[in-house]
């Protein structure tokens, strides 16, 4: 006897109200806020530095009666930005757009992924210019056991001290520059096992809720360490080529960084570093980035969509950074 099954009365198609991308939450990439943005008119120019130390010099002396105040003063000098071009196209064919299922937004996906690309570039180059050693004045390295000079022993460890270590630095930049660190940058790994230090758990357990775990969160460090605010590497990166097996890392690794940088540029003003970024192409002068949409030649029969990214991470003092590198094992 025949009998009809369920395969035979459907047909698999696909979903419209929902498809799979996993794509990185973009809120979490840090690059742009670390430093102040900095929006400009040109791609590049300079801009005006005054050296501190005429202004930490005591000049100030007695006056006599009738005597004119000695006379110091200061001296400006200049430095410079250039705000370096990146982009990147992804092309839309006539065919695949009007081919393409209810749930797949051809237009949508290019500028999404346009994006990410773009932000993405921004966090490593983030991370390449200023997660490194020789890049501030002073640099400390974990190891596994008895740390010597510029060296501490490692975060994961129990034994370790972090709280010592990161506020004896911060002072050590208030010394030398009259500026405190307020922000300082972990990696994912770092700020997990951060979060589970003896040192740590030990300072919040007894403003725990009744009955509940002692847990440590971003404002409860940010107090623990005197800074105004910790940001959290948690971007990652695919280093493998197109058609071999994906292999992700975090971009910011197993480090720390703790620098001085203000709520906004200012005349001034001291930072760390600034995000120069070229508001002449934007259009918008906060970002200098651009997106743009064109038809390709008849032959192609296509839309390139293209983004443009206009920007620069330069340092301006390195005294006002510590940066720890190997922080956890």
């Amino acid at each position: 006897m025949s009998t009809i099954l369920a395969a035979d009365v459907h047909v698999n198609t696909p979903l419209t109200t929902m498809s799979v991308a996993i794509m990185q939450d973009r809120s979490k990439f840090i690059a742009s806020s670390a430093f102040p943005v900095v929006p400009v008119l040109k791609q590049s120019d300079v801009f005006y530095t005054i050296p501190r130390g005429a202004f930490n010099r005591i000049e100030v002396g007695p006056l006599g009666e009738g005597e004119a105040p000695r006379r110091a003063g200061y001296t400006l000098t200049t430095d410079s930005y250039r705000c370096d071009p990146y982009g990147l196209g992804h092309l839309v064919t006539d065919r695949a757009r009007a081919n393409a299922d209810a749930a797949v937004n051809l237009d949508f996906n290019a500028t999404e992924y346009l994006t990410t690309q773009v932000l993405l570039n921004r966090e490593k180059r983030f991370a390449n210019a200023f997660f490194a050693t020789s890049v501030w004045t002073s640099d400390q390295t974990g190891v596994t056991a008895n740390p010597g000079a510029n060296q501490f022993l490692q975060w994961n460890d129990a034994n370790s001290t972090p709280i010592e270590n990161i506020r004896a630095r911060a002072t050590a930049i208030h010394q030398r520059t009259g500026r405190r660190p307020n922000t300082l940058i972990l990696g994912r790994q770092v700020f997990d096992q951060l979060l589970n230090h003896p040192d740590i758990v030990d300072r919040v357990k007894y403003g725990q809720i009744a009955g509940g775990p002692a847990m440590a969160n971003l404002n409860i460090l940010a107090q623990i360490f005197e800074v105004d605010r910790i940001l959290i590497g948690d971007a990652i990166e695919n280093t493998a080529v197109e058609g071999v097996t994906d292999s992700h890392s975090f971009i910011f690794g197993k480090a720390a960084l703790l620098v001085y940088s203000p709520p906004a540029p200012g005349l001034n003003t001291a930072a760390a570093g600034y995000n120069f970024v070229w508001r002449g192409m934007d259009g918008t002068g906060a970002t200098g980035v651009r997106v743009l949409q064109r038809r390709e030649p008849v032959s192609n029969r296509a839309d390139l969509f293209e983004i443009e990214d206009y920007f620069v991470f330069k340092q301006i003092a390195a005294d006002l950074g510590q940066y720890f590198a190997s922080a956890v094992a």
